[in-house]
């Protein structure tokens, strides 16, 4: 598996300042452009652009918080985290909340397909709107949960770096650092069913 913190020159930690990373990454891509590497073989441009493609796949990857922590987790444990399915405990409610949501608005959505009247078309409309307002309230609150989770990844740093010779303290931030990246799995992968529900709304 290719360590993606090292081929951006990158320490090995959950978080990784977002400017910073951008800017090394342009320098590296910028000397690695297949453009700018002068080689008069098949094989050699073949390479540029395998290491052209690398660093953009590095790159995608560490900008990503949840990504990140995957990766991380891969190479720290040298293996992929598992899929959890339960919801964490401090998410049930608002898993709840999202899944009664989107089952009332598919109802909505049924309802509203079968009525062809404009007068009622009209009425349709706004009851969508103020459907499409409550989602973006719960998006908005997923959105407060997802900074909420960086900011401890940052001071989660902090820690990881005093500990990296100590293998059980470090052991103890790996299981925080796969919480986190679960409830940033969780939180991803909401606010892409609220936003499918809002488009779906909004047609």
């Amino acid at each position: 598996m290719t360590d993606y913190f090292a081929l951006l020159d990158e320490p090995r930690r959950p978080w990784l300042d977002p400017e910073r990373l951008k800017v090394r990454f342009l320098r590296l891509s910028a000397e690695a452009h297949p453009d700018k590497i002068q080689t008069p073989t098949p094989a050699g441009r073949e390479t540029a652009g395998r290491r052209f493609a690398e660093l953009n796949s590095a790159f995608n990857c560490l900008r990503d918080p949840k990504d990140r922590l995957r990766h991380l987790l891969e190479l720290e444990l040298g293996a992929t985290p598992k899929q959890v399915q339960e919801i964490p405990e401090a998410l049930t409610d608002l898993f709840t909340e999202i899944a009664g949501f989107r089952r009332e608005v598919k109802a909505f959505l049924a309802e509203s397909a079968r009525i062809q009247s404009p007068l009622l078309r009209v009425q349709v409309f706004e009851r969508a709107q103020d459907w499409i307002d409550r989602l973006r309230a719960v998006q908005q609150r997923l959105d407060d949960g997802q900074a909420k989770v960086l900011r401890e990844l940052q001071s989660l740093d902090d820690e990881w770096s005093r500990v990296e010779s100590n293998p059980v303290q470090r052991g103890v931030l790996l299981q925080r650092v796969e919480q986190l990246h679960q409830q940033l799995s969780f939180y991803t992968r909401w606010n892409a069913q609220l936003q499918e529900t809002i488009v779906q709304l909004s047609l």
